[in-house]
């Protein structure tokens, strides 16, 4: 017959030479802004516009607003607009597809291209109405 504390100090002893050893909890943050892999970044953003269920209204109601007539009319003034940049594009373009120096008018728009040196070009656009311009650069380092 089997005693009763050896029973208890076999089943201890099995239990300690069985046991896990555990070890604390690490937290470790998924967003970037916590300190997160920024590589998530994208991820999450493309989740949350997924998930995202408000709209703005300015923009709805505009939209709605618009009777079938307007809507055409704002595509085709889009179309429009995009064949003229084309060929405003086209006109600026040498050889080998780069943007060569001089001055482009169509009707209502004046657009100069202006060497700044060091494989810089300024192009600056004039709305001729308005008198309004805008500019930006192309080129530079390695471009």
């Amino acid at each position: 017959m089997q005693r009763p504390y050896r029973t208890f100090f076999s089943v201890t002893l099995a239990g300690l030479a069985c046991s896990a050893h555990a070890t604390g909890l690490v937290y470790v943050p998924i967003n970037p802004t916590f300190g997160g892999s920024p590589l998530t970044g994208t991820t999450l953003l493309a989740m949350a516009e997924a998930t995202n269920k408000h709209k703005d209204p300015a923009v709805v109601s505009s939209l709605l607003d618009q009777s079938p007539l307007d809507q055409f009319n704002d595509m085709l003034q889009r179309s429009v607009l995009s064949q003229l940049s084309s060929a405003a594009v086209g006109g600026v373009l040498g050889s080998g597809g780069k943007l060569k120096p001089g001055t482009v008018e169509t009707g209502d728009f004046r657009i100069d291209i202006v060497d700044a040196g060091g494989g810089v070009l300024v192009i600056t656009t004039t709305d001729k109405t308005t008198g309004a311009t805008t500019s930006f650069q192309v080129g530079g380092q390695g471009g």
